[in-house]
C-alpha cells in the first residue's frame, strides 16, 4: 500500500509517497520525481519503509514561484522537513544522479539526519581535472534549451554524459512525452541542471559527518560522465565505489536486481 502527502515547506509544497515497512529508507532522484522510482520503491518495500518524492517543481510538488533556481541545498532542506514530518531522527539515503548530489548536500549540511547515504553516480563534474571544459558543456546544453527547446536539449546532455546514440545519432524513442514530461524537462534545463552541475561537495563535511557515505557506480557506465566522478569523489572520501548492477539508470529495468544491490550495501 502506498500513501501520498502533500507537505507545505518555504516557497513549495511538496509531494511524498510512503510504503512499506521495516527500516526508513529515502529514495530520491533530480529531476526524476517519486513516479520514476515506483519499481524500485515496490521492490524495497518488503523489507524497509521507503519513501520517495517528487523535488520541488517537479511533478506534484509545486512551487510559489516557478521561476526559483534549484540548488541541491535546497533540496537537501526540503528532505529534513519531509523527515520532521514522518517523525524520523535519521534514515537510511540512496540517491541517484542529481539525487545522489542532493544526498551529498543532505549529509555536508545535516549530518545527524543520515545513517548511510548510497551516492549513486553523481555528476559532481567540479571536482574533475577538467572542470572548466566540463562547465563550458553544461552550459551548453542550457543555451541549447533556450535556443531549440527541450527535444535538442535532451540530444545535448546526452552527448555531454557520454550515451550511446545509436548509429542514428537519436536514442531510441520510448514513446511521446506528456505535458508533464516537458514541464519537468522545461524546468530541469531553465532552473536545475546548472545548480546541479556546478556543487561541490564538501569533502571535510563529508568525512567528518557521523553518516556513512557510499559512492555507488553502475557496472557498465564506463563510458558515462558520471562514472568518472564517482571514481573520483570516492578516491577524494578515501573509498572505492561500490558497483551496481546496470548502467545509470539501472534501476529502472531491473528494480529487483537492484534493489537486492542496495539492500546488501546498506548493511553495515
Amino acid at each position: 500500500m502506498t500513501t501520498r502527502h502533500t507537505l507545505d515547506v518555504p516557497g513549495a509544497h511538496l509531494h511524498y509517497e510512503v510504503r512499506g515497512t521495516g527500516p526508513l529508507l529515502l529514495v530520491m532522484g533530480s529531476p526524476m520525481d517519486a513516479g520514476a522510482f515506483a519499481p524500485l520503491a515496490d521492490a524495497l518495500a518488503v523489507d524497509h519503509t521507503v519513501v520517495t518524492h517528487d523535488p520541488r517543481g517537479i511533478s506534484g510538488s509545486t512551487l510559489d514561484d516557478p521561476e526559483q533556481e534549484s540548488t541541491p541545498e535546497l533540496r537537501a532542506d526540503d528532505v529534513v522537513a519531509i523527515l520532521d514530518a514522518l517523525g524520523a531522527d535519521s534514515a537510511d539515503v540512496f540517491g541517484s544522479s542529481g539525487g545522489a548530489v542532493t544526498g551529498l548536500a543532505l549529509v555536508a549540511r545535516h549530518p545527524n539526519r543520515v545513517r548511510t547515504l548510497v551516492a549513486h553516480e553523481p555528476p559532481v563534474t567540479e571536482i574533475l581535472p577538467d572542470a572548466d571544459e566540463q562547465r563550458a558543456a553544461m552550459e551548453s546544453i542550457v543555451e541549447t534549451f533556450h535556443r531549440e527547446g527541450v527535444g535538442a536539449a535532451w540530444m545535448r546532455f546526452m552527448t555531454v554524459a557520454g550515451f550511446d546514440l545509436g548509429e542514428g545519432g537519436a536514442p531510441t524513442p520510448v514513446g511521446e512525452p506528456t505535458p508533464q514530461d516537458l514541464a519537468n524537462s522545461a524546468r530541469f534545463f531553465g532552473h536545475e541542471l546548472r545548480g546541479t552541475a556546478r556543487h561541490v561537495p564538501g569533502i571535510a563535511a563529508l568525512k567528518a559527518a557521523p553518516a556513512r557515505v557510499v559512492v555507488g557506480v553502475g557496472a557498465e557506465s564506463g563510458g558515462l560522465i558520471t562514472h568518472r566522478t564517482s571514481v573520483a569523489l570516492a578516491d577524494l572520501l578515501g573509498s572505492e565505489p561500490v558497483v551496481f548492477p546496470g548502467d545509470h539508470g539501472a534501476f529502472l529495468g531491473q528494480p529487483e536486481e537492484f534493489a537486492e544491490a542496495l539492500r546488501k550495501t546498506l548493511v553495515r
